[in-house]
């Protein structure tokens, strides 16, 4: 599968470009737009309502004059409350170049749901380039380390059928530097 393109290029952002809490009937346009985004593994229709419904707190849209063009979807694990799991970004071709990708990560962040966070977490595979450089970039900014370790392998975990995903973990965050961003 090729890498993403650079969804995340410095450019400066728009203020036309709102954030919002998903909701149950933002589901289809989300399955759209992560459609539209190779690589990004597609999830089935239910899971992304689930994702508006019970993880909203979790989850931001970025809209600009009512059409979605950048969605982030994350949870804090059970096994791990002190982070946040960036589970997919997808920014559409006419939000791209706007930080959108980055922007939407730190308003999540910011977020009272996320209180007590110290460390924002993702699984990426090798070969995703787009994804990589926009973690790098996000630890660069923040002062933060990214580690990087294998969590699923391609034999054992997908039994061949999907690349290794690498988890990248990054902190401890300074939520006070993340929030002056937002200001």
């Amino acid at each position: 599968m090729p890498p993403a393109k650079d969804f995340d290029a410095i450019a400066a952002p728009e203020a036309d470009i709102g954030f919002r809490r998903p909701i149950a009937a933002d589901g289809p346009a989300i399955t759209a737009l992560i459609a539209a985004c190779p690589p990004l593994d597609r999830n089935s229709r239910y899971c992304n309502l689930l994702q508006c419904e019970h993880f909203a707190d979790h989850c931001v849209i970025a809209e600009k004059a009512g059409r979605i063009v950048g969605w982030v979807s994350g949870y804090r694990p059970p096994s791990d409350p002190a982070a946040f799991f960036v589970w997919q970004v997808a920014v559409s071709t006419e939000g791209r170049g706007k930080q959108l990708a980055s922007r939407m990560i730190a308003d999540l962040l910011t977020r009272p749901a996320q209180d007590g966070v110290t460390h924002m977490i993702t699984t990426i595979t090798a070969d995703n380039q787009a994804s990589w450089g926009l973690f790098r970039s996000l630890a660069r900014k923040w002062n933060a380390e990214l580690e990087r370790s294998a969590l699923f392998e391609r034999e054992t975990h997908f039994a061949g059928a999907h690349a290794t995903e690498y988890l990248a973990r990054i902190g401890p965050l300074d939520r006070m530097k993340i929030d002056a961003e937002q200001g």
